[in-house]
């Protein structure tokens, strides 16, 4: 029996799994933004400690340049908000009553699978047909 076979005959959620799920997404949501607001203290620190450094970084004898850490501090706050976009779409998701539903196929998503990756908008049939591409 297949994955999506499997989860196709998934009963519907319950209440439950309704409070539970939106819980698990608004604390991963809250702490997204929080962890967001640090990379953002952490963005103005590199730009102020580079107002008083020596303007040749690339020779910095103490290890990694400025310019390098406000690129790596950009990246992690990229990968944030492209996070909270997902968090946002799940929740949206939940409130139309779609969230349960893989958009690949129109299966149900198991309510395992979603405990797991809240985000998620396939089943584990379609989630595993596209990592194999």
């Amino acid at each position: 029996m297949s994955p999506a076979d499997r989860d196709a005959r998934l009963p519907g959620p319950t209440p439950e799994d309704e409070a539970a799920a939106r819980d698990r997404l608004e604390t991963l949501r809250s702490t997204t933004v929080a962890r967001l607001a640090a990379l953002d203290r952490s963005f103005e620190e590199v730009v102020a400690a580079a107002t008083d450094a020596n303007v040749d970084d690339e020779h910095d004898p103490e290890g990694a340049t400025i310019g390098f850490e406000r690129a790596q501090v950009a990246a992690l706050r990229e990968h944030g908000e492209q996070t909270l976009r997902e968090i946002d779409a799940a929740l949206e998701r939940l409130e139309e009553g779609t969230y349960w539903t893989c958009t690949v196929c129109g299966g149900p998503i198991a309510p395992g699978r979603l405990a797991v990756r809240p985000t998620t908008t396939m089943c584990v049939g379609c989630a595993a047909a596209a990592a194999r591409g």
